[in-house]
């Protein structure tokens, strides 16, 4: 597997993945949450510019991506928008490879580490970040970039689900 910077031309593929991604989401009574539009190509194509947005290629097929990380700095540590990675490709590491990736960009970077918001009830969300090293943010911890994006989210009805803020030092 091969962790590279997203390209204009991936950017179409992460949708599609992102699509994938959610399906999962209907075993759980999601619905809303798999039938969820990703992010639209102007927003992939701003964290692209950046420098924030990385795809893993497949093992067969080298050109192709089979996940996708987009993030950016918020408050002295990298924040993790999304990580995707197609049912296809699941359960071998995809994720965790492009995490540890972003990790080592964030210390390049001088950041802190890594935070994201997640679901706190779903097996493959705060449980499986867990397990990678990332611990839940209590109320009094949250930055204020942090406050805001979970504003945003309450906003857009993610709060219909219990989530939670997580936060991964540096390696």
């Amino acid at each position: 597997m091969r962790i590279r910077p997203a390209t204009p031309a991936d950017l179409p593929l992460l949708q599609d993945i992102e699509r994938a991604a959610g399906e999962p989401f209907r075993t759980l009574g999601m619905t809303e949450i798999a039938d969820d539009e990703p992010p639209a190509l102007e927003l992939l194509e701003r964290f692209r510019e950046a420098g924030h947005a990385w795809v893993a290629e497949g093992d067969t097929d080298a050109a192709h991506p089979v996940a996708y990380l987009i993030g950016e700095p918020v408050d002295g540590a990298f924040h993790i928008e999304q990580v995707s990675v197609h049912p296809d490709a699941a359960r071998r590491g995809v994720g965790r490879t492009l995490i540890a990736y972003a990790a080592d960009r964030a210390r390049d970077q001088g950041l802190t580490g890594l935070t994201l918001t997640t679901f706190t009830e779903v097996p493959w969300n705060a449980p499986y970040y867990e397990r990678i090293g990332f611990r839940t943010l209590t109320d009094s911890e949250l930055t204020p970039g942090l406050r805001k994006i979970r504003a945003t989210e309450a906003e857009h009805g993610l709060d219909r689900w219990p989530r939670v803020c997580m936060y991964r030092g540096a390696p």
